[in-house]
């Protein structure tokens, strides 16, 4: 059985701590697969300013270009409104019977587990995976595997706020994804 990790988000933009994050648990757990889920809509946010989703799914296909195990799965930016896990994953078991999920969480939403949909039938349809993130407590009632990654303080609301006051993101998203924001003049003054 194939087993294959989500890391779903908005990833407006994607930054190098979803890569990190992704290549730890990949690696850690020894997942064959990570499967990178831009949303539609987050139930549990408010998007705004957001760039339109073909320019995040391309981002994250550049970002993850030449790095196998790696892959863009659309199936959340194919259905209207907003992007439970619950449904996601209920899909994703029918289309795919011989494959083991993991859904990767920060520690941020494994404080939110219980307010999510459906919950107590999602804990029983995937695996969870908390990694950890700083200022926040991996600690819950549900079953979650826990993954070690390193600490790193990058968000893409921080990469936005630079972009808008002309600062540089060097360093904080991988170059083939600062150049399309600068080609595409995506978040900019």
């Amino acid at each position: 059985m194939k087993k294959v990790g989500i890391l779903g988000g908005t990833f407006d933009p994607p930054h190098l701590g979803h890569f990190i994050i992704a290549n730890e648990v990949k690696e850690e757990l020894e997942l064959d697969e990570i499967w990178f889920m831009p949303n539609q809509e987050p139930p549990h946010k408010v998007r705004t300013n957001s760039v339109p989703a073909s320019d995040r799914v391309r981002m994250l296909e550049l970002g993850i270009t030449g790095r196998p195990g790696f892959k863009v799965e659309t199936i959340e930016l194919d259905r209207q409104g907003p992007s439970y896990t619950y449904d996601t994953i209920k899909q994703l078991n029918e289309l795919y019977k011989q494959y083991s999920f993991y859904f990767i969480i920060g520690a941020d939403m494994v404080e939110y587990l219980p307010k999510w949909h459906n919950i107590d039938e999602l804990i029983t349809m995937v695996q969870f995976i908390g990694v950890n993130r700083p200022a926040y407590e991996l600690e819950s009632d549900y079953p979650i595997t826990y993954a070690n990654v390193p600490d790193v303080a990058i968000s893409s609301s921080m990469i936005r706020d630079r972009l808008q006051k002309g600062r540089s993101i060097t360093y904080l998203v991988p170059n083939e994804i600062r150049d399309y924001i600068k080609e595409k003049k995506l978040y900019g003054p």
